[in-house]
């Protein structure tokens, strides 16, 4: 992230959204809304021309839809994305993430929150607040689907097999610390060493890789 305000571009089909989200960066130090798109290929389009620090991105638009658009600005690393989801789409949301996508918004959250959604995307984190990405991994495994076969990771540890399915139950370094009863300080060693082993770009990623290697239990 850059030392000076964040650049964003808004990317919604539904002006009150784009106006609502303009208004409150406008008023709030550290952020610089610099194009606004409501449409994925005006996304993509504006994120190549101002390079941004992050995209907010609806999933559904007309045209070039949301998840679409992920892809394409993620692939050549114009911007960071960040997806605004209702749970109405949530069986989108992992398209998303696949995509590229560093995270996720839900559009009822307060807005303070969304703020703060974007400033961890900014800086790289890629970890929303654990209580959202619990929810939404509730949902998702509590989707009826066939069990994945565990899979091999090769170079994973028994140790990081561990961190790794816990971080894909949402919990934080100080939690996962907890639980397995290590430093936050080994924790987060932990979580550095499966992004690079699994060429994983952030928790998020992990999370993906952990259900498709069949860690995790889908709920009944």
């Amino acid at each position: 992230m850059t030392a000076g305000p964040i650049r964003v571009v808004l990317a919604d089909d539904q002006p009150l959204i784009r106006t609502g989200l303009r208004v409150l960066m406008s008023e709030t130090p550290g952020f610089d809304v610099v194009a606004e798109a409501g449409d994925g290929a005006g996304a993509v389009a504006l994120a190549a021309a101002h390079r941004p620090d992050v995209v907010l991105m609806d999933i559904r638009m007309p045209g070039v839809d949301g998840i679409e658009a992920t892809r394409r600005i993620t692939a050549d690393g114009t911007a960071r994305v960040l997806v605004l989801t209702t749970f109405d789409d949530d069986h989108n949301v992992l398209g998303a993430l696949r995509a590229g996508a560093s995270g996720f918004a839900v559009k009822d959250m307060a807005l303070d929150d969304i703020l703060d959604a974007v400033r961890v995307v900014a800086a790289g984190d890629g970890l929303l607040a654990p209580g959202v990405t619990r929810m939404l991994i509730e949902e998702f495994a509590a989707r009826p689907r066939p069990p994945a076969p565990p899979r091999a990771l090769p170079g994973v540890t028994g140790r990081e097999h561990e961190v790794l399915t816990l971080v894909a139950h949402g919990l934080s370094n100080a939690e996962i610390a907890a639980r397995l009863h290590i430093s936050a300080a080994t924790a987060k060693a932990h979580v550095a060493r499966l992004l690079s082993k699994l060429d994983a770009r952030d928790r998020v990623q992990l999370v993906i890789t952990a259900y498709d290697a069949g860690l995790v239990t889908p709920k009944r």
